[in-house]
């Protein structure tokens, strides 16, 4: 009994120890990389550094690292005190009920940038705690002065 309760206790550190010793290993190792465990159990180490987009395919549309945030419906501001929603789909088709209905947006440097049929372009981004709508006429650029910024609230919940 007492040779069974030893030999437990000697078992349980060697496990403890292997644990950490794996786990010491794998951040010694693998600073700055991703590992992928497939179904099957084999795993695939890639450097966080090599990697310049993730998709995830959800059936025949794919939403690519970062555009999960801006899917679905916003509340903005028109500039002139008045209110439109805009709605990004996961396949990059954008719909507004003011003016042209169609457009399609991209995620760029960390906002959503939208490209209206209409000419008009627009740009929904994060600044501070909020989000806001930045306008551009028809001609103008995105590096342009905007024709107007307004509040942007997202109506779904993320």
């Amino acid at each position: 009994m007492r040779n069974t309760f030893k030999l437990s206790c000697m078992l349980g550190i060697l496990a403890l120890w292997g644990t950490f010793a794996s786990l010491h290993a794998a951040t010694d190792n693998d600073e700055g990389s991703i590992t992928i465990v497939f179904k099957d159990g084999h795993q695939q180490h890639i450097r966080v550094a090599d990697i310049s987009r993730i998709e995830f395919s959800s059936g025949p549309a794919k939403v690519a690292m970062g555009q999960a945030r801006f899917l679905g419906e916003w509340k903005c501001g028109d500039g002139a005190g008045g209110t439109f929603q805009i709605t990004l789909k996961p396949d990059g088709i954008a719909q507004k009920t003011l003016g042209s209905r169609d457009g399609k947006w991209s995620v760029v440097d960390g906002e959503a940038r939208i490209s209206w049929q209409d000419g008009w372009h627009d740009i929904i981004r994060k600044v501070g705690n909020r989000y806001e709508k930045v306008a551009f006429s028809p001609g103008s650029s995105y590096s342009d002065q905007p024709s107007n910024v307004a509040q942007a609230v997202y109506t779904e919940a993320h």
